[in-house]
């Protein structure tokens, strides 16, 4: 009786893991260093659609999770300028995404973009994930939560690091380390990133609400 049993127990266990898995959130089953990372169409604050194919030039991307209300992206929202005003001419421009709901979080809405970008003078495109699609696919789960893409030889776009822009969001001056800067200075000259790897802070994403 109890050897008849057992499978009914492992198969109920079974079912228990699966349960858990579906209920991790998306953004855990992201991209890691190394992943592939999918191309996207995303509408720009301009209106047009955007997609890391249309930029033929380019060597790769710092695609930057970012949004308008996070205090976080907007202390960062200066150094991303610079970022990409020093890396876009290298061919690694900034394509900043956000993934923000907008019924949660109002100022993160398109309409909202627009004014932030055009108050800012943006020089990269600032698209909007609207289904939020593409920000479960990388994994992202902060504001500002960025990623650096490799562009291969075959068209597809390698991920060679994932975290923040540096140690210390509140006073430029005052960074030590500029991890972004460092990751981009060696894919520029050839080299592996040495440190591919840190944790972003920020804000967590605002999910769409079930």
């Amino acid at each position: 009786m109890k050897k008849r049993n057992l499978p009914l127990m492992y198969m109920a266990c079974l079912l228990l893991v699966s349960l858990l898995l579906a209920a991790v959130p998306a953004s855990d089953n992201g991209y890691s260093v190394g992943d592939t990372a999918r191309d996207f169409k995303l509408k720009n604050v301009n209106g047009k659609m955007v997609s890391m194919a249309d930029y033929k030039d380019a060597k790769g991307f710092i695609v930057t999770f970012t949004c308008n209300s996070c205090p976080y992206s907007v202390a960062y929202e200066d150094r991303l300028i610079d970022l990409h005003n020093k890396y876009a001419p290298k061919g690694y421009p900034v394509i900043a995404i956000n993934p923000n709901d907008a019924k949660v979080s109002p100022k993160d809405s398109f309409e909202q973009m627009q004014v932030r970008a055009k108050e800012k003078a943006f020089p990269f495109a600032y698209v909007y994930d609207q289904t939020q699609e593409i920000t479960k696919a990388y994994g992202a789960t902060r504001t500002p939560h960025l990623y650096v893409v490799q562009k291969q030889k075959d068209g597809s776009f390698k991920v060679a690091y994932i975290g923040t822009i540096d140690d210390n969001y509140k006073d430029a001056s005052q960074v030590q380390k500029k991890y972004a800067e460092a990751a981009l200075d060696e894919l520029v000259s050839g080299q592996k990133v040495s440190q591919p790897n840190t944790k972003a802070i920020g804000c967590t994403i605002k999910w769409k609400e079930a």
